[in-house]
């Protein structure tokens, strides 16, 4: 009997000890609204390098880790097509040089020159001609024929010029085409060998010598040696809060237990339809020493900040913005700022009023 009455007096200190609500006073402390984001680190100036022709691996110039400079060979690839293909383009500018054709030329220049002596000759004739049937001497049938041999001549040596100038005009005109070609030729069989746009370090090689490479696959990834930021990922529902300068509290897994600085550059002004976010750009206020591309980090954007103002728990408010007096009274607040444990009190409460954590 004892033993029954022990136990059960036990049961109800315990019991109304458990039932007994938690309740606390409204204090003044500092409170920070911000915004979660994760992202990760990006070299400046990082860009995926790109071949612009398919080809074969045959040489690669540089080795992950190397800073190269703006124009440095990278890899060098091989396609038989092509180097035949500019082969074939130098012969032909070859063939149709102005130089190559002298002969054709020579021949019409001196087609002309006969041409022009004839006409001459027949101009001597003609007038000797006319100064005996001025005479009287002679007919008028060999003055027509001379006249008509004459005009005959001037055609011929008219002739004579056009072709020449034709001759001219076609190669100069196959010169010039087959040099083209032979300039997109050679531009072409440049494009096998792949340069750096920038300078920078050579963070990955994503081909090995003899790997088939094609236009829609990177080759490469370069970027900045030193300079480094941060690619943030914000939820579209709090990505109007969000405004170029605003300062970011960020930590790192490599750099556990450190907390780092950095200031909102610039926002990304179209949503990621799949995740749902928008991209935030940030720089460093202060970088760490050692960075790489790709560490993922966390981060609190923040949006205001309050020295001195008078808060709550967030789990003691409840639904509407109500909470409840120690007299189980319901009291209407103002709220303000929230972060992830309290909430700002602008109205409805003073420090000198206790309220009690609702029941869960």
């Amino acid at each position: 009997m004892t033993k029954s009455i022990l136990a059960l007096s036990l049961f109800l200190l315990f019991g109304s000890c458990k039932s007994k609500q938690e309740k606390l006073q409204p204090v003044k402390e500092k409170i920070t609204e911000s915004v979660y984001a994760s992202g990760i680190i990006k070299s400046k100036n990082q860009y995926q390098v790109f071949s612009s022709l398919n080809g074969l691996v045959s040489v690669i110039h540089a080795a992950e880790g190397d800073v190269v400079k703006k124009g440095d060979p990278i890899i060098s690839l091989t396609n038989t097509t092509a180097q035949l293909n500019t082969e074939n383009a130098e012969i032909s500018a070859d063939y149709t040089s102005v130089t190559a054709n002298s002969e054709k030329i020579n021949e019409l220049q001196v087609a002309i020159n006969n041409a022009k002596e004839k006409m001459d000759n027949d101009a001597l004739l003609l007038q000797r001609q006319k100064n005996l049937w001025a005479e009287q001497i002679g007919t008028r049938n060999e003055l027509d024929q001379r006249e008509l041999a004459y005009k005959n001549a001037v055609n011929a040596f008219q002739t004579a010029k056009l072709r020449l100038a034709e001759m001219q005009k076609q190669l100069s005109f196959q010169a010039k085409q087959s040099q083209k070609s032979l300039q997109i030729s050679k531009v072409i069989a440049g494009d096998y060998l792949i340069r750096s746009e920038y300078k920078g370090k050579i963070y990955s090689l994503l081909k090995e010598k003899g790997e088939m490479v094609s236009v829609q696959s990177p080759v490469a990834i370069i970027g900045d040696a030193a300079s480094f930021y941060l690619e943030l990922q914000v939820d579209e529902y709090d990505i109007a809060r969000i405004k170029p300068g605003q300062k970011i509290m960020l930590s790192l897994d490599s750099y556990k237990g450190q907390v780092f600085e950095a200031t909102v550059r610039k926002i990304n002004p179209i949503m990621n339809e799949r995740s749902k976010t928008f991209t935030v750009e940030a720089d460093f206020t202060k970088q760490p020493p050692a960075l790489y591309p790709n560490l993922t980090c966390e981060a609190n954007i923040i949006i205001q900040q309050k020295e001195s103002a008078l808060t709550i728990p967030r789990n003691y408010l409840l639904a509407g913005n109500n909470v409840m007096l120690e007299n189980k009274e319901l009291r209407k607040v103002v709220v303000g700022l929230k972060d992830y444990e309290k909430v700002e009190i602008l109205g409805g409460l003073t420090e000198q009023d206790v309220i009690l954590k609702p029941v869960q």
